[in-house]
């Protein structure tokens, strides 16, 4: 398929890409570089530099490559920014992902997976977290996504779009050529190795006093590849119907357990400093996945943190200072 992903310059849209053409797919990246890098792009990707808030630029995209599917990886994805700013989150990620499926609907697309979140369960009712269990958005990002969501659920009935929405915990790891490489850097495994990089001089440890086993909080790492591995098949399966995937390796961590690893790995001291809790922060996330297990036949490749931090950790080492500028 000639498949149109939206920010395929980013972290997990860029694996994603990279998956799509090993597997024999046409790839459009779509990308306004706002997050995202020209050089995370697969060279065999055809790239538009273009932004979701301008309708006019994802129709001239359309019209110049005619794509049968979309993946949609382009937004805001910060829980705590989405607190203080929740009209980028409210506003600017449910209306630039109107304005892409407007479009894709124009055009007659039939195909379309969500990169959605984990965000969409602020407090569960019970660990892991599965399919069934109630959303209560815990933030103004998770509500973004979440209202995503319901207009692909219309769109089904209105106009026979076939859609997965994916949620996933969250994503580590790189592949040989393509990691992460965020600026400001604003996620756990990244930071605690720009440490180890002598970048930061300690990691901050945001709230010790969850009713946790260390007081920190929990979450599931799911590989990056992983991730994409998913991606492509809940699109492979949009034939047989629309369907809802939680992501994740079913195996919670604390903050203090990924420093404590990657310490054991990389043999630095990697220090800490104690911070108060942010806001929208759930004491622990932990994906059930067992759905798209049975049903896809999906099964995590590094399904250990200690395999997804030290690919994260070769992709540093190879590239120091990020992609080149």
């Amino acid at each position: 398929m000639r498949v149109f992903v939206t920010g395929g310059a980013g972290y997990i849209g860029s694996v994603a890409t990279e998956q799509l053409i090993k597997a024999g797919h046409d790839v459009v990246v779509f990308d306004n570089l706002s997050q995202g890098h020209r050089l995370a792009v697969h060279p065999l990707a055809k790239f538009i530099e273009g932004d979701l808030a301008d309708v006019k630029a994802i129709a001239e995209a359309f019209q110049q490559t005619h794509p049968e599917a979309i993946m949609h990886f382009a937004a805001k994805s910060l829980v705590g920014e989405s607190m203080q700013s929740p009209f980028l989150y409210l506003g600017d990620n449910v209306t630039n992902g109107l304005n892409l499926l407007r479009v894709a609907m124009d055009y007659g697309v039939k195909k379309f997976i969500l990169s959605s979140t984990a965000n969409l369960f602020d407090h569960p009712a019970k660990i892991p977290i599965d399919e069934t269990a109630a959303i209560i958005p815990g933030s103004p990002y998770g509500e973004s996504k979440y209202i995503l969501e319901r207009f692909l659920f219309w769109l089904e009935k209105t106009h026979g779009l076939h859609y997965a929405c994916l949620r996933y915990f969250n994503a580590a790891g790189a592949t040989e050529e393509r990691g992460e490489d965020h600026n400001p850097e604003m996620h756990l495994i990244p930071i605690v190795l720009q440490v180890a990089q002598g970048k930061r001089e300690k990691v901050t440890v945001f709230g010790t006093d969850y009713e946790t086993r260390d007081g920190t909080c929990i979450r599931d790492y799911i590989h990056v590849a992983d991730l994409a591995s998913a991606h492509i098949l809940a699109l492979q399966a949009l034939d047989s119907g629309s369907r809802t995937y939680n992501l994740g390796n079913g195996n919670g961590f604390t903050v203090k357990e990924v420093v404590e690893t990657a310490r054991k790995i990389i043999g630095h001291a990697i220090p800490i400093q104690v911070g108060t809790r942010r806001a929208g922060d759930p004491p622990k996330l932990v994906a059930g996945s067992l759905k798209i297990q049975t049903e896809l036949g999906w099964k995590p490749i590094y399904p250990d943190l200690h395999s997804i931090i030290e690919s994260a950790w070769r992709w540093h080492q190879k590239f120091p200072n990020g992609y080149p500028k």
